[in-house]
């Protein structure tokens, strides 16, 4: 069952929802149309061009200066990005959309005034009033997590999590860095898994990263995939942690710790 608290000191730190489409050659004529429309949630915007760059075998003749050829700023590929104040960013290109944010700590649980589906939609609508998006390749939700990290003891990290990691084989004291990684097709849906743990001297991390994705669906669908893929991914994470990570999350976050 997925989690249905709203925590004081959550362990999301970063939350990301993605779509894909066909490169759309007419987005640069209509990026206005949207920003007019989304100015209040992002205010900030800027243009920002990728470079493209070729690797070429240059061979024992030649010198890799004979093969650049003067670039401006068209030559690359152009992403226009908005900006909230409160710290979620969207981005967009000719094939993509994207919306990252640093300061949803839930998806759509109705005790929290700041829900990311709520700003998914809101971008969602908005987008596809102005565009004729023949269909949607990929959508992707992702959730990336930090969580804290008991004493550096087997028998305590499995108080706190049910992992995958195979501290059965390998104990956690002799061990510098574990990390395992799956992908998983879930019904019609994908979850890309990965745990991650490091011990180092400045800050030792454990990482959960959920990648939640599926492949060719309707414009009109996108919601009601993301509403699925979220639900993986919070069954998922609750089959991870245990008890005492939620009694951590319910504590209120001490400024200046980081775990």
């Amino acid at each position: 069952m997925a989690i249905k608290e709203v925590f004081k000191n959550p362990t999301v730190r970063e939350v990301i929802f993605q779509i894909r489409y066909p490169n759309l050659f007419y987005i640069e004529n209509h990026i206005g149309k949207i920003q007019q429309r989304i100015i209040k949630d992002f205010p900030e915007s800027a243009l920002i061009f990728r470079k493209q760059i070729t690797y070429v075998d240059l061979g024992a003749q030649h010198k890799i200066e004979d093969f650049i050829s003067p670039q401006d700023e068209t030559s690359g590929n152009k992403i226009w990005q908005f900006e909230s104040e409160k710290g979620y960013r969207l981005n967009i290109e000719s094939n993509m959309l994207a919306i990252t944010s640093t300061l949803h700590k839930t998806y759509n649980n109705k005790q929290s005034s700041d829900r990311f589906r709520d700003i998914i939609q809101n971008v969602l609508d908005n987008f596809f009033e102005v565009l004729l998006v023949p269909k949607i390749n990929r959508i992707g939700l992702r959730y990336i997590d930090e969580c804290p990290i008991p004493k550096r003891d087997n028998a305590e990290f499995r108080k706190f999590y049910k992992t995958v990691l195979p501290i059965s084989r390998f104990n956690l004291k002799n061990s510098d860095e574990m990390e395992f990684f799956t992908i998983s097709k879930i019904g019609k849906h994908y979850l890309r898994y990965k745990e991650t743990l490091k011990f180092n001297k400045e800050k030792p991390t454990y990482i959960l990263d959920f990648d939640g994705f599926t492949h060719n669906i309707e414009p009109n669908e996108c919601l009601a995939m993301t509403d699925m893929l979220h639900d993986i991914i919070s069954k998922e994470y609750e089959k991870t942690i245990k008890e005492p990570v939620k009694e951590w999350m319910r504590r209120p976050k001490k400024k200046g710790k980081t775990k």
